[in-house]
């Protein structure tokens, strides 16, 4: 860290960006957080509407607007800004202007003189986090996507009600792209410790309602019901934003599912996709490889290839 002070600036001011400001100002991540936009006079309006919640937490956080020849300073710089997928697209499909968009905020990011952690969550999020790498210059540890975080949460979710549970007893990720190659691996999936394979074997009356191919569906259109009923999907990835931050600033060393360029893990590289992490001051300080089922292996090789191909679309060797 550069100062004593926690510094965070987020790009876009939109719902998820104001989403992800909201919950790190309730939960005092940071001791400061500068919202940007491309229309300075809502990164205003959302700075003065989050610094009038200091009345009512526990510890102030100062919010106030900025440009991006601030971030500087930085410790960790969020980026929601991208562009939204339209009724009957899908997240692939609006990765051109998502990347027109990155590029731009990119360069004039870089251009001030960062040098801090990137955490994307723009979608295509493992297009875009590649794309954030490369454009950045900056060490692959040091920029990371949100990936499969937030399936990963939805994921435990619903098992948590199907098993009568808190959903914190749950362990386990859905892996792959955030979006619709993704799997979950369940020879990783854990209740209280114990492989849920293990249970439903052993308690095959108690659970045969339990369809596994049904969970990791809902768990993959998880955010297309939420968005085609209400425009959006921020509390969810907003607060993912802020655990993968918090994660970050007091080194905790959280295990998160996560965009992370490959670079031989899992015999992957020139691709980023969503696989558990540990999270801490540097960013990401190491990969898991988890010892994934020869099903498991085969959805995450197609996964990572449908990332390389949209990656190698964008022609970012030809652009450098």
């Amino acid at each position: 860290m550069k100062s004593k002070s926690r510094k965070v600036a987020i790009v876009g001011s939109g719902m998820v960006g104001s989403s992800c400001a909201y919950s790190m100002v309730n939960q005092a991540i940071c001791d400061e957080i500068m919202m940007i936009d491309r229309t300075y006079d809502r990164a205003l309006a959302q700075a003065l509407d989050l610094s009038h919640c200091m009345d009512f937490t526990g510890t102030r956080t100062k919010v106030y607007a900025g440009t991006y020849s601030d971030c500087a300073p930085m410790d960790v710089v969020i980026l929601t800004a991208g562009a939204n997928p339209l009724p009957g697209q899908t997240r692939l499909d609006v990765m051109d202007a998502a990347a027109a968009i990155t590029d731009e905020i990119v360069t004039n990011i870089m251009a001030g003189g960062f040098d801090g952690i990137f955490v994307v969550a723009a979608n295509p999020v493992d297009i875009v986090t590649y794309l954030v790498w490369k454009k950045s210059g900056l060490p692959r540890h040091r920029v990371i996507g949100t990936g499969t975080s937030i399936d990963s949460s939805r994921l435990k979710t619903l098992l948590s009600e199907v098993f009568s549970i808190d959903p914190r007893s749950v362990n386990g990720y859905a892996m792959g792209e955030h979006g619709e190659s993704q799997f979950v691996a369940w020879s990783h999936v854990t209740i209280g410790g114990k492989p849920i394979l293990h249970i439903l074997e052993q308690h095959r009356e108690r659970f045969s309602h339990l369809d596994l191919a049904d969970i990791a569906r809902k768990t993959k259109d998880a955010g297309w019901e939420i968005f085609t009923r209400k425009g959006s999907t921020h509390f969810g990835i907003g607060s993912a934003l802020a655990y993968i931050t918090r994660s970050i600033l007091n080194d905790e060393h959280k295990i998160i599912a996560v965009s992370a360029i490959l670079e031989g893990e899992y015999g992957q590289t020139g691709t980023c996709t969503g696989v558990p992490a540990i999270i801490g001051r540097d960013g990401i300080k190491e990969l898991l490889e988890l010892n994934l089922s020869s099903e498991e292996f085969t959805k995450f090789n197609t996964s990572c290839d449908i990332v390389r191909s949209g990656i190698a679309s964008l022609k970012l060797e030809e652009q450098a």
